[in-house]
């Protein structure tokens, strides 16, 4: 586990009953409700920690608080019967938000604008969030249930956008990811994780509700939050890539989807024009402080 940069001002604190449902908590100091980043980690959604969130010291510095999240990885949840197993790191996503809502006037937090933030599968779970709606029940005895899900805006790194296996094959031939997510691995080794692609393409029609369900792509209307979307490499729609779960052939075509329904998407990538914010720290801090 690397070891964090500074300390939480309150580490730690579970919102749910597994190991891996916890949070840190960093408070920026201000008079008033500071606006927040919700950071969740990458490693696939079978590896990774909470600790170092990226663009930390900036929000502080600006004035933002942030929150980190530890959730449960897909392949623990494949052997404790999830189905499908991607669902428990991403309802623990949605769990978490809430659960810092409830705790806004405790932690001096403006409940409206909180912008989640993450790369690789940290990205796709923000994605989700921000295109998902909203998740609360207003009528559950559970107060944490009762706030909502809705985000002010997503700042990701090395997003993947959909985890449709045909879209992806159309995207980036030698797409290999996305599979587990489904249960296409053996939870037991986390090394089968890209190794059951073909299986998951050929088997595509059995898991397409839940794709529908998960996918950010597929969730994504009209009245969605502004999204960032930042990635290493140059797109080549339809040609092999070098980092094909990273590529930012993912944001070409999820920006060409927002800008159809009128959802704004900024996407930079490797030598792209006109870039405006050349990071997702200064993209927080520009969206969440304006």
């Amino acid at each position: 586990m690397p070891k964090p940069s500074r300390p939480p001002t309150e580490a730690n604190v579970a919102y749910g009953k597994h190991e891996r449902q916890v949070l840190d908590f960093y408070k920026a100091e201000s008079d008033k409700p500071t606006p927040l980043l919700f950071f969740i980690h990458g490693g696939g959604w079978v590896n990774g920690d909470k600790a170092n969130p990226g663009s930390l010291e900036e929000c502080l510095k600006a004035g933002i608080s942030v929150v980190s999240i530890n959730y449960r990885y897909s392949h623990q949840s494949q052997i404790d019967g999830v189905v499908p197993p991607v669902k428990a790191p991403l309802d623990d996503a949605a769990r978490a938000l809430q659960f810092v809502r409830s705790k806004a006037k405790e932690w001096n937090i403006d409940k409206q604008r909180i912008g989640a933030s993450g790369g690789s599968a940290g990205a796709c779970s923000s994605l989700y969030l921000a295109f998902h709606d909203d998740m609360a029940e207003p009528k559950s005895s559970d107060p944490v249930a009762r706030e909502s899900t809705r985000l002010w805006c997503a700042a990701v790194v090395g997003a993947q956008t959909s985890l449709d296996p045909k879209q992806l094959i159309e995207w980036t031939p030698n797409s290999r990811y996305g599979g587990h997510a489904f249960g296409f691995m053996d939870p037991t080794n986390k090394a089968t994780r890209d190794t059951r692609f073909a299986e998951f393409l050929e088997k595509r029609e059995s898991v397409l509700k839940w794709i529908k369900m998960y996918s950010p792509y597929e969730l994504v209307s009209k009245d969605d939050p502004p999204v960032y979307l930042i990635y290493s490499d140059s797109p080549a729609i339809g040609m092999p890539q070098k980092d094909p779960t990273h590529t930012s052939n993912y944001g070409v075509k999820l920006k060409e989807h927002c800008d159809t329904l009128g959802v704004e998407c900024e996407l930079v990538y490797k030598d792209a024009p006109n870039v405006k914010h050349k990071g997702t720290a200064e993209y927080l801090i520009d969206t969440l402080k304006k």
